[in-house]
């Protein structure tokens, strides 16, 4: 085997590497602040997903409170009926959380009112003449509901986290217990 060397040949440049320190959890406060996108079937409709946006702010560590508040929006069609629900969430919260790794699992509850704008429009009323009440009515009502959700929490970068929740909610509506699921999947930063 015969092996020849070029002193004046540079070898190929490796690629360069991400330093250890560019991607280090940069965060170790009590404070943690998320936002994100939020779904679940709609509170008292019978079908679809509504959809909409949340956040929250939660203090401590091992122990953690806080609130949080979200938006959500389910549209519903019959022959005769189009009804949009808008639903808005505010909760206290709590939460029990342990460290692991570069993230946080967690469990969560949340109690407090939901607030719930419903508008109802009759297909193909104004063709037919029909004004007022008899085409369209809205209504708002408050109810109380509570959300029980694990929560996963992983440092992506610094003071940056990747967050995702999600679990079993329940509303009391007109006497009745209704159930159903919460998910948001979202953005965190802790400083």
């Amino acid at each position: 085997m015969l092996c020849l060397a070029f002193p004046g040949v540079a070898r190929a440049a490796e690629p360069a590497r991400l330093a250890d320190d560019q991607w280090t959890v940069t965060s170790k406060g009590r404070l943690a602040v998320d936002a994100g996108l939020v779904m679940g079937p709609p509170l008292t409709l019978q079908t679809g997903l509504a959809t909409g946006v949340g956040g929250g702010l939660t203090v401590g560590r091992r122990l953690a409170w806080g609130v949080r508040a979200s938006w959500s929006t389910a549209t519903e069609s019959s022959l005769v009926w189009t009804v949009t629900q808008q639903a808005f969430r505010l909760r206290a919260v709590a939460a029990v959380q342990q460290a692991a790794g570069r993230g946080a699992l967690g469990l969560r509850l949340g109690v407090g009112p939901t607030f719930v704008y419903e508008d109802r429009v009759r297909n193909q009323g104004r063709r037919a003449g029909l004004t007022g009440s008899d085409l369209e009515s809205s209504a708002l009502a408050a109810r109380p509901a509570a959300e029980l959700e694990a929560v996963v929490s992983v440092h992506v970068a610094g003071r940056w986290l990747m967050t995702l929740s999600g679990g079993p909610s329940a509303i009391l509506s007109d006497g009745a217990l209704l159930r159903g699921w919460t998910a948001e999947l979202g953005a965190g930063w802790q400083p």
